[in-house]
């Protein structure tokens, strides 16, 4: 079968940071979809992996998390799928990746793609959608589905892959004030789509910006990335009690700052049930076809911005490069070998 992988890590400018192969096709094991993969979408994940983690000598990596394609074959003990299912997942850290046409992935991280989107848009959204599922409703506790409730939620990084999907759930399933953070005129009319009420610029402290929109605190915050750099400006702006949920990745976090208002910090990793196994994997399954559902009535989009052409090596060092530059909005999306 067709893939892509690498065997050193290094910078994306590199001739063989990726690079086209043939493997043998996996086999299933007990609790393992076969998928037949259509499409996928390039995460920051990838990048940092690629760029930081050389697989062990002589051995090569596969990346790719996003994935929507055809179930294969089934292990023998699968109960909730079967060949010709289509479906859309996000894949683990520690089982190679979806850049190749065949791929094994444990079902109870898998949904079943929505009906009213084609893989590749169906590709775009499993893994910010699970990552933004959890921070909002598990994490940050914020209840579901209930639009009677007060209070404002700044997303830090409204344009980006989980903060566009996290602004579309919390408008639609809470009725929560949605503030997100741009920098550009097209990520700021980005977020505005995405339904956020305002949006602010994150190259400024983020407790002014909050207060020139006449919002004087916020109940929660959304860390998706340099939460070390606005830390102090979150601890201003949050309420006393509030909730602070991170998913980025700060060298240090320092949150003595935090403790006079008793704000809670939280966590977020979506790879988290498969790397430990934990009892509850079948969460993701049961919240993708959430996902799915919400899609197909028409209250969830997708977030593809971008077609990156077939699933190559020339074309994901490509769009790893723009990655790298973030400076995307949304996700790009490859399809087909």
């Amino acid at each position: 079968m067709k893939a892509v992988g690498y065997r050193v890590a290094g910078p994306v400018s590199a001739d063989d940071c990726l690079v086209d192969l043939e493997l043998p096709p996996p086999r299933p094991g007990p609790r393992d979809l076969r998928v037949a993969v259509k499409a996928i979408a390039v995460n920051p994940a990838d990048v940092q992996i690629r760029a930081r983690i050389s697989p062990p000598h002589g051995e090569v990596r596969i990346l790719g998390f996003d994935a929507a394609g055809l179930v294969d074959a089934v292990g023998s003990d699968v109960t909730l799928f079967k060949p010709g299912d289509e479906v859309f997942y996000a894949g683990a850290m520690d089982r190679p990746g979806t850049n190749s046409e065949l791929h094994l992935v444990d079902e109870r991280v898998v949904g079943h793609k929505p009906k009213t989107l084609s893989f590749g848009e169906a590709a775009a959204l499993p893994l910010t959608s699970i990552a933004a599922w959890e921070l909002l409703f598990e994490r940050l506790a914020i209840p579901y589905g209930v639009k009677t409730q007060a209070g404002a939620l700044l997303v830090i990084n409204g344009a980006g892959g989980v903060g566009s999907v996290l602004t579309q759930l919390a408008r639609r399933l809470t009725g929560l004030t949605i503030i997100a953070t741009a920098s550009r005129p097209e990520t700021e009319a980005w977020c505005h789509r995405m339904g956020a009420h305002h949006v602010i610029n994150h190259h400024h402290p983020l407790d002014r910006g909050l207060k020139e929109i006449g919002i004087g605190e916020v109940a929660y915050v959304a860390g998706l990335t340099a939460t070390d750099k606005h830390l102090p400006a979150i601890a201003e702006a949050i309420a006393p009690q509030g909730r602070l949920a991170l998913i980025d990745d700060p060298l240090v976090l320092d949150i003595v700052s935090l403790k006079r208002k008793s704000v809670s910090v939280h966590w977020e990793l979506m790879f988290t049930p498969t790397l430990y196994q934990t009892p509850d994997m079948i969460r993701q399954h049961r919240l993708l076809n959430e996902v799915a559902a919400l899609v197909d009535a028409g209250l969830l989009r997708t977030t593809l911005t971008e077609e990156g052409g077939p699933i190559n090596a020339l074309n994901l060092r490509r769009v790893h490069a723009q990655v790298e530059s973030h400076r995307n909005i949304g996700k790009t999306v490859l399809s087909g070998f």
